[in-house]
């Protein structure tokens, strides 16, 4: 995994408090500002070889640095996240739960192509474990990757809120946020975050889900239409969007949850879910118009402006089967 080592991407890293930059020590970061709660020595400890740079009063991740270890969205306290129930099936049964994601694959080619200069800086928000579709992100040695996540993981760096990202304005050429933005508290402010730190003129891509089921648990927050989507990302001009996964994909989860709930057993939802596979097809017949209004998932890949869209703009975006009516 081509992942930029953290003695690389130190002179980028900022305080999530107050954002000045930071110093570094033999046991944790500190900020320089005197006047910040973080200027002690060490107020940003490491766990194990991960700094814990977080404001742990304006976030959900604990005292410690670490969401609780028996949550849903958390970490063992020396280990990784959680493996997804797909990545935990036999390698010959995992398609049926979770089929390549060629979505994502195809917007991360888009998205290098979109990109200028011979050692791009990318970043993933919520990079704890490698998305499904975007593992050519760290296969490309002209990638400079940068990952945070609120759990340690050897896909990061560091462990951050992305409602504070540590890191310096205008200082990466790219974020990828994948099905993270449905977790996070305050969506708009971390997608404020994104703009934020992209360079003028940079890519962001973004998958989000629309109508799907309850799936970190406590850590599992907000869904979004298409309309609402493209104006979440209001402040970047639209390259392309469109649906991850479609209706027939939205009717696959639903189904199985609806049996997760008559057995109260996940695996019996699994089960059916393996059995019923061939309804993800469906999504490739659907015509895009009635996709959007009974999507699983939506993507967004956008350039940063300074200006975002009115009201009557996000009005007038919607395309779905209404309004062929």
């Amino acid at each position: 995994m081509a992942l930029t080592t953290l003695d690389r991407i130190e002179q980028l890293l900022v305080c999530p408090c107050c954002q000045s930059p930071l110093a570094s020590g033999p046991d944790g970061f500190r900020c320089t500002s005197d006047t910040c709660r973080y200027h002690a020595a060490d107020s940003f400890p490491f766990f194990g070889k991960w700094p814990l740079l977080v404001d742990t009063e304006r976030s959900i991740v604990g005292g410690d640095g670490l969401v609780p270890s028996d949550s849903p969205a958390g970490s063992q306290r020396h280990g990784t996240p959680r493996r997804p129930a797909a990545d935990r099936l036999p390698a010959v049964l995992r398609p049926l739960w979770k089929p390549r994601n060629r979505a994502a694959a195809r917007n991360v080619e888009r998205l290098f192509r979109l990109l200028d200069g011979s050692a791009p800086t990318l970043l993933v928000v919520g990079g704890g474990t490698v998305g499904n579709g975007v593992e050519a992100i760290y296969a490309d040695p002209r990638v400079q990757v940068i990952g945070f996540d609120i759990v340690t993981s050897p896909a990061t760096q560091f462990v951050a809120d992305a409602h504070q990202i540590p890191l310096a304005g205008r200082t990466v050429d790219a974020v990828v946020v994948q099905a993270v933005l449905e977790h996070v508290l305050d969506p708009r402010q971390v997608v404020a975050e994104i703009h934020r730190v992209l360079k003028d003129d940079g890519i962001v891509y973004a998958e989000t889900p629309f109508l799907q089921q309850v799936h970190a648990g406590a850590y599992d927050f907000v869904r979004y239409t298409a309309s609402g989507h493209r104006y979440l990302f209001r402040r970047f001009e639209e390259i392309d969007a469109g649906t991850v996964a479609g209706p027939g994909t939205a009717l696959l989860w639903s189904l199985d949850h609806v049996v997760r709930g008559l057995t109260r057993s996940a695996l019996a939802g699994r089960l059916l879910r393996g059995l019923l596979s061939w309804l993800h097809y469906l999504d490739l017949v659907i015509p895009p118009g009635y996709a959007q209004d009974n999507a699983s998932a939506f993507y967004f890949l956008g350039r940063k402006r300074a200006h975002g869209m009115s009201a009557a703009d996000i009005v007038a975006y919607y395309s779905g089967a209404q309004s062929m009516d």
